[in-house]
């Protein structure tokens, strides 16, 4: 079933539209842009991408944005209405994959900031499964795309809808190699981080709970 323009968008984005006049551009962006499966088109480009940003969110709507990286095809299209990408083991903290046990949905956006400048918005339905699971279902699914790690879960993606980001504000970005940090550099780990004693003491209590066993299922990146 294709997507219409009386069936895409929320009520809040309709409400604005109507209140800016703007309903009838969104109309034939709806028509034209919008697809309920993924083209031939946007199946090759995230075939190409080698990063993606997602967005989560839990049980009571608090979101969580994040990225992901790795080789061309690191997510993978098993067809036009699915998509898969891996999860290896991170900093313990587990905030997207904890948010999926809690609601499903999920969007990803892909961005080429090196060619042709354009994105692609992919939302949908996304489960948790183990490696050896989703290898069973499908056995041509990439095994290097960390090298030498072998991922605990597989997000796996029922596409619900899928549509084009303009190229008008994507800045061009060149490939190059990643430079060594300068010695000045802190750790990651405290490169954001107050000294202990001006970190607000309901940071720390919600961070000890962030750890505490049993919030999500174990070995996947935040």
């Amino acid at each position: 079933m294709n997507h219409t323009h009386e069936t895409t968008g929320s009520v809040g984005e309709r409400r604005l539209q109507h209140l800016l006049g703007t309903a009838d551009q969104a109309a034939t962006f709806y028509d034209r842009q919008v697809q309920a499966r993924l083209t031939p088109q946007m199946a090759d480009f995230i075939g190409r991408q080698t990063m993606a940003f997602l967005s989560t969110s839990d049980a009571g709507g608090a979101c969580d944005v994040t990225f992901r990286a790795g080789p061309p095809g690191f997510v993978t299209v098993l067809d036009d209405g699915t998509l898969t990408y891996p999860e290896y083991r991170g900093n313990g903290v587990l905030a997207s994959a904890g948010n999926i046990t809690e609601n499903p949905h999920i969007g990803l956006l892909f961005v080429d900031f090196a060619h042709d400048h354009i994105g692609l918005h992919v939302n949908g339905a996304a489960r948790l499964h183990r490696d050896e699971e989703q290898r069973r279902a499908y056995p041509r699914l990439p095994v290097d795309t960390a090298p030498g790690r072998r991922p605990e879960f597989w997000v796996h993606i029922t596409v619900e809808e899928a549509y084009v980001h303009c190229s008008k504000h994507i800045p061009h970005l060149v490939p190059a190699p990643r430079p060594r940090p300068g010695a000045q550099r802190p750790k990651d780990a405290d490169y954001f981080a107050p000294a202990p004693s001006t970190r607000p003491r309901h940071m720390r209590a919600s961070r000890l709970r962030e750890h505490a066993p049993g919030r999500c299922p174990a070995g996947v990146d935040r």
